[in-house]
């Protein structure tokens, strides 16, 4: 080989290394033209090495696809180079020791390869590469990349042994710990592989309660781990810790404790300015309340921070949604499922758009890919139920809530969920009274359970008795639906002064709460009957429901129309 092509390779090797990528692209590509215009130039573990620099400078433009095709003509390069290196006996020459050691590994390649294969959204192709590699020779990010694969594609038994490995050979690899959690490992088991190093290291004592608190996380028994969180979080080592704080957040939210949830978003927020996990579920919460502005911002801000990450997509798509924009919360969540297709927040986002726009079976679609990827979630069961209930499939969504109650045990919002089934149902309307006086009775400030039993003392016609439920309920709690509903009721008992002042208070709390306006302009209509012809039938320009009604299509829906093409699951 002539001493060019040993020089000239170098020089790519050290420019590789050096990180200069476009510097790389260039030359390499010129001399694999060259290469191929005159085979004896290279050496064929030149050209190995000239097809895995060029392959890795495309992998750093984002050319996927053009690197993979690299890659595979550089391993073909290898397995040939292996063979006449078999057949050829070594001479002994002490030149070809430091090529060969400075050639660039091919387990190195198969995992760039995996990794194209991941971004190009070919996952059975990605595990295929690296289900190739002898497991003797998988490193720790082979393990972990197909753990998450293997978890990915539902072959569980696969994917605990992955991360099993992974904590074999690095035993402080903590979202191993989270994978092996996620997939019913017992927090004992998972606990036993990392007690030796927890033991030998100083400081690392509150790694046993954290393993602890994620095993109550991914169990679904949401008051332990907030406990548990709550404890690590009093360290005085540990507190002020964004990660914690942010779990701390979304338990409080899957527990329904919204209040609290957002003083702990706001919490992690003030902490770290660049926060970007949690903040789809925060822009959810803070849509649902009506602070429209503030999601509006909240989303501004994150685009800044990141456009490549789902949550600015959804918090976006949140504002569209409560704004009842549908069509484009619908190409927004589509977005953000495009970007992270294990973005629970896009689904549910993308799901209730469906199903307010009336295509509740793609929505059901949606929300069952919610319910695979967090079987904890409450709130992604109630997106399906209230799908079945749109449909009149009453007996599917009774069987789902019987589940979510079996399976998720007997809390307020398990009960409450089942109740609502059960109103939807005349024979049941007895059963839907007690599971609402349980749930109230573990949680008196639970106000989905406050809402459905004030609906149900309204068919009754029970209003005294709604009015004190209401009350009580507003004793310790400020909410815009509850301060409507007081309304509704006082009007109900012809207390007009006092249900216009509800009314304000909750147009107060969400200045875009439909039924609080319409309320106040039935109110304004009675005591000014000469204006009322003016504006007869003010209030039924609306739908009826809250927002999981189906409401019609949106001025909005032709402007994204020729979006459709975002809109299916990847």
């Amino acid at each position: 080989v002539c001493p060019f092509s040993m020089s000239v390779v170098e020089h790519v090797r050290e420019m590789a290394s050096a990180g200069l990528h476009s510097n790389v692209r260039l030359l390499s590509g010129l001399l694999l033209t060259m290469s191929g215009n005159n085979p004896e130039l290279f050496s064929p573990s030149q050209k190995y090495q000239l097809l895995v620099y060029h392959a890795d400078s495309l992998f750093h433009d984002k050319e996927y696809r053009n690197a993979v095709s690299k890659y595979t003509m550089a391993l073909q390069q290898k397995k040939a180079l292996s063979k006449t290196s078999k057949v050829r006996p070594s001479t002994g020459n002490a030149a070809t020791t430091p090529q060969s050691q400075c050639l660039p590994s091919e387990i190195e390649v198969k995992y760039k390869m995996a990794e194209c294969y991941t971004m190009l959204k070919q996952d059975k192709d990605a595990i295929a590469i690296l289900d190739g590699i002898p497991s003797r020779q998988r490193t720790p990010k082979i393990n972990m990349m197909l753990a998450n694969l293997y978890k990915k594609a539902g072959q569980e038994r696969s994917s605990v042994t992955s991360y099993k490995e992974v904590l074999r050979q690095c035993p402080l690899a903590l979202d191993a710990i989270l994978g092996l959690l996620s997939l019913s490992v017992k927090g004992a088991e998972v606990a036993s592989m990392t007690i030796n190093v927890i033991q030998s290291i100083p400081n690392l004592d509150w790694l046993s309660v954290w393993i602890k608190a994620y095993a109550f996380v991914h169990t679904g028994d949401n008051t332990r781990a907030i406990n548990t969180i709550c404890s690590l979080e009093k360290k005085s080592l540990l507190r002020d810790n964004v990660d914690l704080l942010g779990s701390l957040a979304d338990l409080y939210f899957r527990a329904g404790d919204n209040k609290n949830s957002i003083l702990k978003f706001e919490q992690a927020q003030m902490l770290d300015p660049y926060l970007i996990k949690g903040m789809d579920v925060y822009g959810y919460l803070l849509a649902r309340e009506g602070r429209l502005e503030d999601v509006e911002n909240l989303g501004c801000r994150l685009f800044n921070i990141s456009d490549q990450h789902a949550e600015p997509w959804v918090v976006s798509g949140c504002h569209s949604f409560y704004s009842k924009r549908y069509s484009r919360a619908l190409y927004l969540g589509a977005k953000a499922i495009q970007l992270n297709s294990n973005s629970v927040q896009a689904l549910l986002l993308k799901g209730a758009a469906l199903r307010n726009m009336g295509r509740v079976q793609e929505a059901i679609i949606h929300f069952r890919e919610a319910i695979r990827l967090a079987p904890c979630r409450l709130d992604c069961y109630e997106g399906l139920i209230e799908c079945y209930l749109a449909s009149n499939s009453i007996r599917e969504a009774m069987v789902m809530a019987n589940n979510v109650y079996k399976t998720l045990g007997a809390n307020a919002q398990t009960l409450t969920l089942l109740a609502t089934v059960c109103l939807e149902d005349p024979v049941t309307q007895e059963k839907a009274k007690t599971l609402l006086d349980k749930a109230l009775t573990q949680r008196p400030d639970y106000i989905k359970a406050v809402v459905k039993k004030a609906e149900l003392l309204s068919r009754e016609q029970k209003y005294e008795d709604g009015i004190a439920l209401l009350r009580n309920a507003l004793a310790n709690q400020s909410d815009c639906v509850l301060h409507r509903i007081l309304g509704d009721f006082l009007v109900a008992v012809n207390e007009y002064q006092e249900a216009m002042d509800q009314y304000s208070i909750a147009l107060s709390l969400d200045p875009n709460d439909q039924k609080s306006l319409e309320g106040m302009q039935k109110m304004e209509k009675e005591e000014s009957p000469t204006d009322a012809t003016q504006e007869e039938d003010v209030d039924d320009m609306e739908g009826s429901g809250e927002e999981g009604d189906l409401e019609g299509s949106d001025s909005e829906a032709a402007q994204w129309a020729d979006q459709e093409q975002w809109f299916g699951m990847q």
